[in-house]
């Protein structure tokens, strides 16, 4: 690649807001893909040492803070105050995840709660969207996770998320819940749809979209 087109390259990266994908760099560059894919990696390998990096993320590239300088970008981001994502929010998003294409019904159905005001909550922030519709009686929207979603996380694709099987319970927990369910202790039941409406931060403004909710006077 010539010193122009690799200028224009690295230009574009930098202005980016979204990963770019190697194919659109090839249209704007009019050079083929596999010339694309050679500059990035030398681009890439051009970061070493810096507090930034060239990284593959949903499909695309983009530039990156450096891993080793998350201490320090944690701080800055920290002490903008963000506005966070509340829990069942959070438990939401998971769901859609992993279950996607999944209705409104079905994520109700799992967290035992109206998810109205939490889906609307997700949709504005970006990270998800309708993707299809179901095929069954009253064709019920369908939601997956959007682009924003792998950026945010800083996946390349939905194979990427850990699976499902690390976070489940062994045999021995498993049972033992179970003994203490059957001794009397009864499970904590979900909120009814008018508590869940009223759930602080579903409608909270803008803001990093991956944090727990703390208490304001917690230290960064």
């Amino acid at each position: 690649m010539d010193a122009e087109r690799r200028r224009a390259l690295e230009a574009v990266l930098m202005v980016t807001t979204e990963p770019v994908a190697p194919q659109l760099l090839a249209q704007l560059l009019e050079i083929s893909v596999a010339d694309v894919e050679a500059a990035l990696a030398d681009l890439a390998e051009s970061c070493e040492g810096r507090g930034f990096i060239l990284d593959r993320v949903a499909g695309g590239y983009r530039f990156a803070s450096h891993p080793d300088c998350a201490p320090y970008v944690e701080r800055f981001v920290l002490a903008r105050e963000p506005v966070r994502l509340s829990g069942a929010a959070l438990e939401t998003l998971g769901i859609i995840a992993y279950k996607q294409p999944v209705s409104r019904a079905q994520i109700a159905a799992i967290r035992g709660v109206n998810v109205d005001g939490v889906v609307r909550t997700l949709q504005r922030r970006g990270l998800v969207a309708e993707v299809a519709r179901d095929s069954g009686p009253g064709t019920a929207v369908l939601f997956g996770t959007s682009g924003l979603f792998l950026e945010s996380l800083g996946l390349d694709s939905l194979a990427d998320l850990p699976p499902l099987g690390e976070f489940v319970p062994d045999a021995e927990v498993t049972e033992s819940l179970d003994a203490s369910l059957r001794g009397g202790a009864r499970p904590r039941r979900g909120r009814s749809s008018q508590e869940a409406a009223q759930e602080p931060g579903d409608d909270a403004a803008e803001g990093s979209p991956f944090e727990e909710q703390t208490a304001p006077d917690r230290p960064a």
